[in-house]
């Protein structure tokens, strides 16, 4: 089932694809600031595998945006925007990678170490609990389980937040952990970064450097691997670049300039 919301009026020249795996809506703040002066699709990602959403995204750009398109990944949803980039070169003009995890297993390690040590006692003991849950597979009603675990985590992820109205809705546990296995292996064996040799267009990276996804689990690798690659670090940004109060003006300022050129 296909779902693409639709924000500013045509042509679509933009498409913002959320995180998760499994959090549709989060990007609607970004989707509504650009579309002030361009069109913008939001596409929800609805399959169980990694390949189905690839196959799902190139469809969402080829019958609803104005391609090729610039795609504006924020976590899970950069890696998406990666790999369909990679898979569908002709559909992408340029890929802005927002708060990426790392390209390279050797990074990954210490974003659950960061996030915890953020943490009080009560929280940290909680998140421990929630993770194991999310493990467990005699566990029902894990929607509800990642709802209050990105919660907790999201807290741990940013800086200075402002007031924000979270737009994220039917969290799903079972795409979560159906495509994030898929991609981790993929990582893991190295074929992640080497996809890079088939993408033709400019990928730009926008980080925080209060982010537990290390930065340089971005930077270092894509400036071996792409030949038109550019990095951008926010100071005083955690991992939702939109909600700082110190970092949020800067963060459009990047992003607008990046789709207009």
């Amino acid at each position: 089932m296909r779902t693409v919301r639709k924000w500013g009026h045509g042509p679509y020249t933009v498409a913002v694809i959320h995180g998760g795996p499994g959090a549709p809506g989060e990007m609607a703040p970004v989707a509504r600031e650009l579309s002030a002066f361009t069109g913008v699709i939001e596409p929800f990602q609805t399959e169980m595998t990694l390949d189905g959403q690839v196959q799902e995204l190139r469809q969402d750009l080829e019958q609803d945006a104005q391609v090729p398109a610039v795609l504006v990944g924020f976590s899970w949803g950069a890696f998406l925007s990666w790999l369909t980039a990679a898979r569908y070169p002709h559909l992408v003009r340029k890929l802005i990678l927002v708060s990426s995890a790392p390209f390279e297993e050797s990074y990954a390690a210490a974003i659950t170490r960061t996030r915890l040590d953020r943490m009080n006692a009560a929280e940290r003991a909680e998140t421990k609990s929630l993770m194991a849950q999310i493990d467990d597979p005699d566990v029902s009603d894990k929607d509800t389980i990642l709802a209050r675990l990105s919660l907790l985590l999201a807290r741990a992820d940013a800086c200075d937040p402002i007031s924000y109205v979270d737009e994220t809705f039917h969290t799903r546990s079972g795409i979560f952990r159906g495509v994030w296995d898929q991609a981790g292996e993929l990582r893991k064996k190295g074929v992640l970064l080497q996809m890079a040799h088939a993408i033709r267009c400019p990928v730009v990276a926008i980080h925080g450097d209060y982010d537990p996804h290390p930065a340089k689990g971005v930077e270092e690798p894509l400036s071996r691997a792409c030949p038109d690659f550019r990095f951008c670090l926010l100071e005083k940004c955690g991992h939702r670049p939109w909600i700082e109060r110190e970092a949020s003006d800067a963060f459009y300022e990047i992003l607008i300039r990046e789709i207009k050129e």
